[in-house]
């Protein structure tokens, strides 16, 4: 059985205070401390596992009183979560954006395990460049909103 790292330990963490309210506030440093790691693990965890693609806003703010403030998107209805979401979309996203995409379509029920598996096929980097992947991200989540 692997033991999961650090990392993955402060993500659960976030992640299980973002279950009991719909947006947390923490010091960065304060959280360091309480892992036992240095500050830019926490912007480590927070940068690359509280993205906008996987559903989330953040907000930081540094200096004395500095502090992160994480919220989990949450919507009432499919169409706000979809326009929300292809409004996020850049022009331009590398297949580890695409994935998360489709890993939250998923999430959100909007997207099948088999459908998803699928579009996960279509969007390598040997399929397509990161501007052609970020268009069909957008025809999709328009498709899919049209299909409510």
């Amino acid at each position: 059985m692997t033991t999961p790292n650090t990392s993955d330990i402060i993500e659960a963490y976030l992640r299980k205070l973002l279950e009991d309210a719909a947006e947390i506030e923490i010091k960065r440093v304060d959280l360091a401390n309480q892992f036992d790691v240095v500050p830019s693990q926490i912007n480590y965890v927070i940068k690359t596992r509280f993205t906008a693609s996987k559903g989330f806003d953040v907000e930081s703010k540094r200096g004395g009183g500095g502090y992160i403030k994480i919220v989990k998107y949450h919507y009432s209805a499919r169409h706000e979560f979809l326009t929300d979401l292809y409004q996020k979309i850049p022009i331009s996203i590398p297949a580890r954006v695409a994935h998360d995409i489709i890993q939250l379509l998923f999430d959100e029920k909007v997207l099948t395990e088999r459908e998803g598996n699928l579009l996960l096929l279509v969007i390598t980097d040997d399929a397509v460049s990161a501007g052609a992947r970020s268009q069909m991200m957008k025809n999709l989540i328009q498709r899919l909103d049209r299909e409510e």
